[in-house]
């Protein structure tokens, strides 16, 4: 009894004195919570709602057959496995840049795009949070609809950003509450940093209409402020990834210069090993001295800070 007791006690005075005994648990994942609570839940019946993939009719996950014959052509090109840049892989990044800009967009034509690869589904909007909380020259504050994704208000508050929150979703309708959200977002401070989700709104799946994006963005263009768009389920709004980047399309010939962070993690079905990510980034001045400066900061060095969010995600980041 004696030498058990004796254990205990070396072993609570070793953790007292560990380096990090004052880390405190962090909160439970809520959405991972969802998906624990379901595979306890004997209901023969029970339906997963708490991961946006798709599933099959015995809840288990369906890979699309694009996805299989592309991992296939993958497997078959015998890649070398050089090491990749610092910013990337430059086919996949270019590649990813022209899904979300479309093959018409005059930043792309003009070459004024800088880009580069992220780590995790966090780490472009990681990467933009970093950036603007380091260069951004106005308030620090960045503001999120209500509600939006829980790892938004983490994610911004880790890079340094006040997170504050406008009008969203009505619960009342079940729809977008369209005049409380242009009501404060006129209200907003000049200059303010506004997140967008771009398509099929996370989490309840309301997206403004293409008419009531074109309202946005003048409320947006009318205060100033710095639009950051999150897109992270293009194509999986309408089934058309063209239509699903009307609202990131739009705003940049209406000219503004938006940060854009991109996922494929759902729209391709793959979690385990999961797509990057990218971010787009678009400066004014001399544009090639510009882009070639914020690749050289802060998005690669961001890129390096995002490392730890998540290990199995890459992803991409680019600047106009």
């Amino acid at each position: 009894m004696r030498q058990i007791a004796s254990k205990q006690l070396r072993s609570s005075a070793l953790r007292a004195a560990s380096t990090w005994a004052s880390v405190q648990q962090g909160p439970p994942d809520a959405i991972l919570g969802i998906t624990e609570a379901f595979k306890a839940d004997s209901h023969p019946e029970k339906i997963n709602l708490g991961v946006g993939a798709y599933r099959d009719d015995n809840g288990k996950p369906y890979v699309l057959p694009s996805v299989r014959e592309a991992e296939k052509k993958v497997v078959d090109s015998a890649l070398d496995k050089e090491y990749a840049g610092i910013t990337g892989v430059p086919s996949f990044t270019k590649a990813a840049l022209l899904l979300a800009y479309g093959p018409n967009s005059a930043p792309l034509k003009e070459d004024r795009i800088a880009i580069t690869q992220s780590i995790s589904g966090t780490g472009a909007l990681r990467i933009g949070g970093a950036f603007l909380e380091r260069f951004y020259p106005h308030a620090k504050t960045v503001y999120i609809p209500t509600p939006s994704w829980a790892n938004h208000a983490a994610v911004f508050k880790d890079s340094g950003l006040k997170v504050e929150k406008y009008r969203y979703y009505d619960p009342k309708t079940i729809g977008l509450d369209f005049e409380g959200m242009i009501e404060d977002i006129k209200n907003l401070p000049k200059n303010s940093i506004v997140l967008l989700h771009a398509c099929a709104h996370n989490p309840t799946g309301v997206d403004p209409t293409q008419e009531q994006w074109k309202a946005i963005s003048d409320a947006v263009k009318e205060g100033g402020h710095y639009p950051f768009f999150d897109m992270a389920y293009q194509g999986f709004a309408s089934g058309d990834t063209d239509k699903d980047a009307f609202a990131v399309r739009y705003f940049i010939e209406q000219g503004h210069e938006p940060c854009l962070a991109q996922s494929f993690a759902k729209n391709m079905v793959r979690s385990q090993p999961s797509l990057p990510r990218m971010l787009t980034l678009h400066p004014t001045g001399p544009v090639r001295r510009a882009r070639r400066r914020l690749l050289d900061r802060d998005v690669v060095g961001g890129r390096e800070e995002a490392g730890g969010l998540a290990a199995e995600d890459p992803g991409a980041a680019a600047v106009q």
